[in-house]
């Protein structure tokens, strides 16, 4: 049977709450680089790291992967395309880690031939596995329109990153609340963005934010995995 509008908002909704068990948690994506510097250090200054994050890494590799898979690319490729857009070793690892989590969770969930083909290639080395795409492969079979699908995990993302800045900075809740809904309006222009841009797009990140992913990994004092 065919999946309603009702069906897969549903389903998008458990897709992506924060309380999904991917480990999400346990990342900062390079932002406790920029605390450890004293370059975020308040809702402003996280505010403005989280908006180039989704002007940039979130737009041009991991949007621009989701797009790719729903239009049908090589899952194979596009895996390995996507390892290479992603430099920093521990950002690269994080989302294979909680690409994992969702290929598991997807397996029992929302079973389908599709992310059946995804897991085979994973077990059979042949991909990574990463989040992205375990994602596009899900919503993709749930019916999930694409734009939709894009402003889900744009601010699924957002959510995560901003709460664990909330424990990180530290920020009040009601002060994480604000980030989120200032976040809107980036989410949303990077959802407009992503069907309008070419291969030669793919992984053009700032150098600023991957730089600051690279040295996480040699700071001496962090709550965060990557």
């Amino acid at each position: 049977m065919q999946n309603t509008r009702t069906d897969y908002q549903l389903a998008l909704q458990q897709l992506t709450d924060s309380a999904l068990p991917t480990g999400a948690f346990a990342h900062s994506l390079g932002f406790e680089t920029y605390i450890d510097r004293e370059l975020v250090a308040d809702e402003a200054s996280f505010g403005r790291w989280l908006g180039a994050f989704v002007a940039q890494q979130l737009t041009y590799s991991e949007g621009l992967a989701i797009r790719f898979c729903y239009e049908g690319v090589d899952l194979a490729e596009l895996d390995q395309l996507l390892s290479g857009t992603l430099l920093a070793r521990e950002v690269r690892e994080a989302s294979c880690k909680m690409g994992g989590r969702l290929l598991e969770i997807g397996r029992e969930v929302f079973p389908s031939p599709e992310l059946d083909t995804y897991r085979t290639l994973v077990s059979g080395g042949r991909a990574a596995g990463h989040q992205p795409l375990a994602f596009a492969v899900v919503a993709r079979s749930l019916g999930v329109p694409l734009g939709e699908a894009l402003a889900a995990y744009f601010f699924a993302t957002v959510t995560s990153l901003t709460q664990n800045a909330v424990r990180a900075i530290p920020l009040g809740q009601n002060a994480g609340q604000r980030v989120l809904r200032n976040a809107h309006d980036a989410v949303a222009a990077a959802v407009e963005v992503v069907p309008h841009l070419s291969w030669d797009d793919f992984g053009a990140v700032s150098p600023g934010l991957e730089i600051s992913q690279m040295r996480h990994e040699r700071q001496r004092a962090r709550m965060f995995m990557s």
